[in-house]
C-alpha cells in the first residue's frame, strides 16, 4: 500500500487508516460484535492499514481495550491514535483539559492500549475553562517523558458558536495558532468528505503550508457515501445518525444524487469499484498529507477502503466531483 507520512514528525502510515469508534460506540449497538472488530483490526493491519484511530472517551474505554488485544500481538505494525480531553457522562460529554488530568489519562491509554508508547496523541476538545497552551504544554511533557511520539488536535465541532461572518474552521487555526508557540502540531483531525468539503477553504491549506498531516475523520459522510443505506430506513435510538440532521428520511433522499455521481464515476473504472472507493480516492487526492480515516467495524468494509488507495481518479473525474450538488442538511 502507498505510504504517508503524518507532520514534520514523518510519522509512516498507510494511505488509509482505520476509524475505530463504530466498533462499540456511536453507532447500531445491537450490530457490534468484539470478535468481528478484532478481526477487523486484524485485516486492516494485514493490508498495510496501519493508522488504528480510537479515543478514551469511545466506549468509554473499551475502544482503547479491545485494540489493545490486537496490539499485544501485532504493535510494531500499527500507528495507535488516541486522544484526551473529553469526559463521558450518563446523559453528557465534558470537556477537561486540566494538566493533571491529562497526565493520567495518558497513562490509563497506555495500559489499556497495552503499549509503552502511543504514536499520536490528540486533544479531542480544548477545555473552555483551561488555556489551551496549559493543556498542550502538558501533552508536550508526555513527548519529553517518551509516552507519546506526536501531537494532534481535532477540529472545533461544527455546532460550535462562532462568531458572525466566520468560516468553520477559524475556531480551529486560532487554537491551532496558540498550541503551535507551545509544541508543534503534527496532525489535524476534521471531518472531510465530498458531501462536507469545508476543510478544502483554509484548515487544510494551514496544514499543509506547515507540514502539518491531516486525518480526513469521515470520508465516507457516516456511511451515506457509500451507497448502502436506505432513504427511510430508521436508525436505532443509540445510533448517532437517528440525531444528524442529513439522515432524516427526507434529506437522504434529496442527497442522493451525491451517491448517484460518485457511482457514475466508480463505473468508469470497471466492476468491483464503489461509490466508497471514489468518495475515498477523492479524499486522498487533496493532498498528499491527508490520510482518510473511515470508520468501519467489518472486515469487508475494510478491504474494501483499503482498495481505494490503488484508485488514481482522473481530472476529468475530479472535476465531475466537483460539480456534484451541495449536501442539503447540516449542523447549523
Amino acid at each position: 500500500m502507498e505510504r504517508r507520512t503524518i507532520g514534520a514528525a514523518t510519522l509512516d502510515v498507510g494511505a488509509v487508516g482505520l476509524g475505530c469508534m463504530p466498533m462499540n460506540w456511536a453507532y447500531t449497538g445491537s450490530r457490534q460484535r468484539s470478535d468481528e472488530s478484532l478481526r477487523t483490526v486484524h485485516r486492516a493491519l494485514d493490508l498495510g492499514s496501519s493508522l488504528l484511530d480510537t479515543a478514551d472517551m469511545y466506549g468509554p474505554f473499551t475502544n482503547e481495550l479491545l485494540l489493545g488485544r490486537v496490539l499485544r500481538e501485532r504493535r510494531s505494525e500499527a500507528f495507535v491514535s488516541t486522544k484526551v480531553g473529553l469526559l463521558v457522562g450518563e446523559q453528557h460529554i465534558v470537556a477537561n483539559g486540566r494538566p493533571g488530568y491529562v497526565r493520567r489519562a495518558c497513562d490509563a491509554s497506555l495500559r489499556r492500549l497495552q503499549t509503552d508508547v502511543i504514536d499520536l496523541y490528540q486533544l479531542h476538545r480544548a477545555d473552555p475553562e483551561i488555556p489551551v497552551e496549559e493543556t498542550w504544554g502538558a501533552m508536550a511533557e508526555l513527548v519529553s517523558a517518551g509516552k507519546v511520539r506526536a501531537l494532534g488536535l481535532c477540529a472545533v465541532g461544527a455546532r460550535s458558536r462562532r462568531r458572525p461572518g466566520a468560516r468553520l474552521h477559524d475556531g480551529t487555526i486560532r487554537q491551532l495558532e496558540r498550541v503551535q508557540q507551545v509544541f508543534p502540531v503534527s496532525a489535524v483531525q476534521a471531518e472531510l468528505s465530498v458531501w462536507s468539503p469545508e476543510a478544502l477553504d483554509a484548515l487544510l491549506p494551514w496544514c499543509a503550508a506547515r507540514g502539518v498531516g491531516f486525518l480526513a475523520a469521515m470520508p465516507l459522510g457516516n456511511g451515506f457515501l457509500t451507497g448502502t443505506l436506505t432513504p427511510g430506513g430508521g436508525f436505532e435510538p443509540d445510533d448517532l445518525r437517528a440525531r444528524h440532521p442529513r439522515f432524516t428520511a427526507e434529506m437522504m433522499a434529496a442527497n442522493q444524487p451525491i451517491v448517484v455521481g460518485l457511482r457514475r464515476i466508480a463505473e468508469r473504472y470497471g466492476d468491483g469499484v464503489t461509490p466508497a472507493q471514489v468518495a475515498l480516492a477523492w479524499v486522498l487526492a487533496q493532498g498528499p498529507h491527508v490520510v482518510p480515516v473511515p470508520g468501519a467495524k467489518r472486515e469487508r468494509w475494510v478491504t474494501e477502503n483499503a482498495r481505494a488507495a490503488g484508485l488514481r481518479l482522473s481530472a476529468e473525474d475530479l472535476a465531475a466531483v466537483a460539480r456534484l450538488p451541495a449536501a442539503r442538511g447540516s449542523w447549523d
